[in-house]
């Protein structure tokens, strides 16, 4: 299929990738804390027939140069522009961070048709980085509505990683913990799923080292069931944080941290949610309840 591309005339660094012959289908693309341009996988949904817009959503002229008290208004912005552009079906997929970012979004903005989570959180976490104050403690939301942070947990800086100091590190178990040392005060920071109009794919990996996103993605389910609200999850225990999907580039190696999986799981992975997101983008459908 012809896509054509585009750099937007918008408050943040981006591509608008489009099939030549237009879409009714907007897809927001968003990445995770390496702060990129998701541009590879907005020209595959534009070669599936979908207009996608993928954002630099911090670290950008004008924006927190960390995920710190990073205002929603930049994805409902994303979602005005998107409708402004005839797409009348609005879609968001993000990954990790991005991930977070999209269910809250969702949660907010009743025009989001689709939510997709690569791999999911159900917490509001602290900010990851520093702020417009270049200060990266005490620590803070990562994000605001409407000029207010939201409800965070912190990271217990008691943890240690287990690996040595000159490898890349798996840092699920920093989660793990503070999400104990925080346990009186979670429920405030959970994700509100269930309130969201939109439909909801979750894909996670069992063997993600960065956040334990499989019981993560599981948690979520539950809540949007017992709502009565439906969800799908896709998962694999042997995939990681970086599921890829088909035609996507490897996933590059880091010298920072263990992701968990491997190249073929994370890639297995992938392929089985890739006709999901592109059903439930195209409104084929309704996504059934997560078993």
């Amino acid at each position: 299929m012809d896509i054509v591309e585009r750099e937007p005339a918008g408050p943040w660094e981006g591509v608008l990738a489009a099939p030549a012959r237009g879409s009714d289908v907007g897809v927001l693309v968003l990445a995770g804390s390496s702060g990129r341009v998701e541009r590879e996988r907005a020209r595959l949904l534009a070669q599936q027939g979908f207009t996608a817009l993928a954002i630099r959503w911090f670290g950008g002229p004008g924006q927190p140069p960390g995920i710190c008290e990073v205002p929603l208004e930049t994805f409902t912005t994303a979602v005005d522009f998107l409708r402004r552009g005839g797409a009348r079906r609005i879609g968001i997929l993000g990954t990790s961070k991005g991930a977070e970012a999209a269910l809250l979004t969702a949660v907010r903005d009743p025009r989001v048709d689709v939510a997709v989570a690569l791999p999911p959180t159900s917490r509001v976490w602290c900010n990851v980085g520093r702020g417009h104050d270049g200060a990266h403690r005490p620590y803070r939301s990562s994000w605001t509505w409407r000029e207010r942070p939201l409800p965070f947990v912190p990271m217990d800086d008691s943890w240690i990683p287990a690996e040595p100091d000159s490898g890349p590190v798996a840092i699920r178990g920093w989660y793990e913990l503070s999400e104990r040392t925080f346990a009186h005060s979670l429920p405030p920071t959970e994700i509100p799923v269930e309130a969201a109009r939109a439909d909801l794919l979750l894909v996670a990996g069992g063997d993600d080292a960065m956040w334990p996103s499989l019981p993560f993605a599981q948690r979520l389910a539950r809540h949007r069931r017992s709502a009565g609200a439906t969800v799908r999850l896709i998962a694999r225990d042997d995939a990681g944080h970086r599921p890829r999907l088909p035609g996507e580039s490897p996933a590059p190696a880091s010298g920072h941290f263990k992701y968990g999986g491997s190249a073929e799981a994370d890639a297995l992975l992938g392929e089985a949610a890739w006709p999901h997101i592109l059903g439930m983008l195209g409104g084929e459908g309704s996504p059934v309840p997560a078993g």
